[in-house]
């Protein structure tokens, strides 16, 4: 019986052993440190952050510039949501000083979204640490491009601590911004999945003369160590830490391209508002679950199985409709076309319910945007011709290989 107990124990010791021997990614923050904050030393910072910007122990870096010795935090700047995440979506945030630090904190949501030079006097570099998710309308790297013009203009340094890519580095996805499009929800021409770390997109702004008037910041990359171009959030080793309301896990990310273009319409809810954010597809006027979810299924499209379900929202205006629908499952986050899901359900809404052309049903008062997060209006005009992705599988792709071919030259890690 002991020999049994203590196999037992012996066992769960070497699977513990194992999973504590995981990749363990070392991001920008702790890179930094281990350097005692030399880049850093004897200069005046202003920290661009969020409550992502974390170390592994889930310290912020608000904290750890704050006590770093040699290093003055004299400004903290907050993208949506606020520095400390205590302000909802869309909610404008007020200049005032962090409760914690004393350290002032400014707005970088609502009426000034990039660092005016008051805001920026007496700051001798900008620091950037925010997780991004990889979908470009998350506006977090729109702040980023702001905030190095910004620094630019005022002939700042201006340093990003890097974070990993949830989806990876290998995951590039849509059409490129056309001119017109360019707005803060698709604020530079990559593709709408970009597979750059942060830091990468930095470099890559900066080397392309993508940043307004082609002009260029005196930028510098802390990299993470352990990070490879094949990892998901989930094999880094790190703790997720909600990076908005509706992103509240890792997987979050995975799913926030799944859906993110179609919920602009306003017409269909994707999760939003009950407990599964943006891995759900619903409608009150939809008939028929499982016939949806078997016709997705019979594509096959790989990485990705289709579920009916059943739900009521507990908030937004489709508040205690009942909807019906279907809950995707991602098998295999590298095989799945992420940004391609939400057409496929969207055909086979139309195929079993072809007298509710789905544009038209929404309005056009919501095209505006769900044109802007696209990058431009050629995929909903292709698209809403016969409500066939085949008629914009073109669209979607072919600019791909060339721009990955240009941006590898500011790849930092392989």
């Amino acid at each position: 019986m002991m020999n049994g107990l203590k196999k037992c124990i012996m066992g769960i010791i070497l699977i513990a052993t194992a999973m504590g021997a995981s990749a363990q990614v070392k991001p920008g923050i702790e890179v930094l440190r281990d350097m005692d904050f030399e880049p850093l030393k004897g200069k005046r910072v202003g920290l661009i952050t969020n409550p992502t910007g974390v170390d592994s122990r889930l310290r912020s870096t608000i904290d750890i510039l704050f006590e770093a010795p040699g290093v003055e935090l004299v400004a903290l700047y907050g993208p949506e949501h606020g520095v400390r995440g205590d302000y909802p979506a869309g909610e404008l945030i007020d200049n005032k000083k962090d409760p914690y630090t004393g350290v002032p904190m400014f707005s970088l949501y609502g009426r000034t979204r990039k660092p005016t030079p008051e805001m920026l006097e007496g700051v001798d570099i900008l620091v950037y640490d925010i997780q991004d998710i990889a979908s470009r309308s998350y506006t977090y790297i729109s702040t980023l491009g702001l905030a190095m013009e910004a620094s630019a203009e005022a002939g700042i340094g201006f340093m990003v601590l890097d974070r990993p890519n949830p989806l990876s580095g290998l995951k590039f996805e849509g059409p490129l911004v056309e001119d017109a499009f360019i707005s803060f929800v698709s604020q530079f021409p990559i593709p709408y999945v970009h597979g750059f770390t942060v830091g990468e997109l930095a470099l890559f702004l900066n080397g392309e003369g993508l940043l307004e008037g082609g002009q260029k910041c005196r930028l510098s990359v802390i990299e993470m160590e352990g990070w490879s171009r094949d990892m998901l959030f989930e094999d880094t080793g790190l703790h997720w830490v909600p990076s908005s309301p509706h992103i509240p896990f890792y997987h979050s990310a995975y799913y926030y391209p799944v859906s993110g273009i179609l919920g602009e319409l306003y017409c269909m809810n994707i999760g939003v508002g009950y407990t599964l954010p943006f891995q759900l597809f619903g409608a009150d006027w939809l008939d028929d679950a499982d016939a949806l979810a078997a016709n997705l299924n019979a594509l096959d499209i790989p990485g990705v199985i289709f579920r009916p379900m059943h739900f009521r929202p507990f908030y937004t205006d489709m508040q205690g409709k009942t909807m019906r629908g279907v809950q995707v499952h991602l098998l295999d986050v590298h095989a799945a076309p992420l940004s391609l899901i939400q057409f496929y359900v969207v055909q086979e809404i139309h195929t079993l319910h072809p007298e509710t052309r789905l544009f038209e049903h929404c309005g056009s008062h919501r095209f505006d945007m769900f044109d802007k997060v696209c990058g431009t209006d050629k995929v909903r005009i292709a698209f809403g011709e016969n409500y066939l992705v085949e008629d914009i599988l073109d669209l979607w792709t072919r600019e791909i290989d060339p721009f990955v071919e240009k941006a590898r030259n500011y790849f930092l890690y392989h």
